[in-house]
């Protein structure tokens, strides 16, 4: 308790220290405008002007070519199949019809209010967000502009010469070689994580889905506002029914199975590392190497094998068979439309511990050779049985360890579509539906846009799947032990 009461005041200092931050940016702007010199203040308007001021030539350059290769595309606004980067973009971004608002090379219908041969909705989006982006660039390449300017009067005021171009490259090897090595990362994730993330978000306040695949071979749609969301709940639109319906006994089972896939595998792991880790067990190499044989192997590979041994002409059913105990094949995986899909369910559960156990096994039994002996010892001498000793020292040991560990699985357990998809396919299949008895959200969005074309809803569907994996994650971590007293093990 006493933990907590010290966090709230920390977490109060912290949100006022933001307000604090953001004030103070502000008052320092129109600061080093008005106390900075003549280069410093012309940079506000010309990058790289303060560094030419200060003779640092090669710097200035730079900065004045960025801001003229961004100018260049925003007002010159090439085009690629058509659509246009740079300001055309943020206009046709609306996605409107009342001006006429259409990609270079398409055309518009004002009769019907269309837009109609050449036009593709998804690359004006695109251009759209590409172009925002570049618009951010823009301003933090001009506050760097501004600061190197800053930066090299302060180093004047002081006798000190400004840095040149070599010395900055020194530097950039040296005091600051993390900047160099995490830039390249930075721009990757922001090119094929964010950038993709944030137009599939967009996509769920649209019309997109196949429907709008006409014989022009466009891809036409328009912002529909909350509509794809309120389907959800109203039964709106062409998937409308069938989402209402379905989404949440998904979103129920998405759960259940996340839950009872992530905490069998990680007990069932810490059991296995113990019996393992048992002393005095004989070929103990041996019963390593044999779980880890299940790892080696690449899980879908697993996965598909046990889908031929367990379906309907399996030899399971087969040996079942000729033994006399069943006279039909048993849909164990819920393959056939009207298969039990309790069943489907335990079975992907049990698998699963099959190809996940190993994994907690093997960083469990790391963790349990570290425990201090000590602590064992104090606890025999105290009369301790073993029972005991494992859920007061060894299970709070391993949990405070490996709470992150828990966490990602979970959250990895709510999106995992290979175990589903090769196992199951989602089912039993229900005649109408797209989602089946065993489907995720994350394979119900696979079918959803794959399979139905119905982009739109899929991505509403990806936005509510991230709302939940995204709240789990930061509300437990942030209760964890592992985050509150990282520094210590009661």
């Amino acid at each position: 308790m006493a933990s907590k009461k010290k966090a709230a005041p920390k977490d109060k200092a912290n949100r006022v220290s933001v307000f604090e931050r953001i004030g103070k940016a502000f008052s320092d702007f129109g600061k080093r405008f008005v106390d900075g010199s003549l280069g410093t203040k012309l940079s506000h308007f010309i990058f790289g002007a303060g560094n030419i001021y200060h003779k640092q030539y090669i710097k200035g350059l730079l900065f004045f070519l960025l801001q003229a290769g961004i100018l260049v595309l925003m007002i010159a606004c090439p085009t690629i199949n058509g659509t246009p980067y740079g300001w055309k973009a943020l206009r046709n971004l609306s996605l409107s019809q009342e001006k006429g608002y259409v990609s270079e090379g398409g055309d518009f219908d004002p009769e019907t209010g269309d837009f109609t041969v050449g036009s593709d909705c998804k690359l004006i989006i695109l251009f759209g967000f590409v172009t925002i982006a570049m618009i951010i660039i823009y301003f933090l390449i001009w506050n760097m502009n501004i600061k190197s300017s800053v930066k090299a009067d302060n180093d004047k005021k002081i006798g000190k010469k400004p840095a040149t171009f070599r010395e900055d490259l020194a530097e950039l090897l040296d005091g600051k070689f993390h900047v160099l090595m995490l830039t390249p990362t930075c721009i990757a994730a922001a090119v094929f994580t964010i950038l993709p993330t944030v137009f599939m978000i967009a996509l769920a306040f649209t019309s997109y889905n196949s429907q709008d695949m006409n014989d022009l071979g466009t891809n036409l749609f328009r912002w529909n506002g909350l509509q794809n969301f309120r389907a959800v709940f109203t039964g709106e639109g062409s998937l409308g029914f069938e989402i209402k319906n379905r989404f949440l006994p998904v979103l129920g089972w998405t759960f259940i199975w996340a839950i009872l896939a992530t905490f069998t595998c990680y007990f069932g792991g810490i059991i296995l590392a113990l019996l393992i880790n048992k002393k005095g067990l004989r070929g103990k190499k041996i019963f390593r190497t044999v779980f880890i044989f299940t790892i080696a192997v690449p899980q879908f590979i697993s996965l598909l094998a046990v889908r031929n041994l367990l379906g309907e002409y399996g030899p399971f059913n087969q040996m079942l068979k000729n033994m006399g105990v069943i006279t039909e094949s048993v849909g164990f995986l819920g393959l056939r439309p009207g298969d039990s899909e309790i069943l489907a369910k335990v079975m992907v559960i049990i698998v699963n511990m099959w190809v996940g156990i190993p994994y907690t096994m093997l960083m469990t039994s790391g963790i349990l050779m570290n425990i201090p002996t000590d602590l064992y010892e104090a606890a025999r001498v105290d009369g301790a049985s073993t029972v005991k000793m494992f859920f007061k020292i060894t299970l709070p040991y391993v949990i405070f360890i490996t709470t992150p560990y828990l966490i990602s699985s979970f959250v990895g357990n709510i999106n995992s579509f290979n175990t589903i998809f090769l196992l199951t396919g989602g089912g039993p299949t229900y005649t109408g539906y797209q989602a089946g008895g065993t489907d995720l959200l994350v394979t119900w969005l696979y079918k959803v846009t794959i399979d139905q074309g119905s982009y739109n809803t899929g991505a509403v569907i990806g936005i509510f799947t991230f709302i939940i994996t995204a709240t789990i994650t930061l509300v437990t971590y942030r209760r964890s032990k592992a985050y509150n007293e990282e520094d210590t093990f009661q």
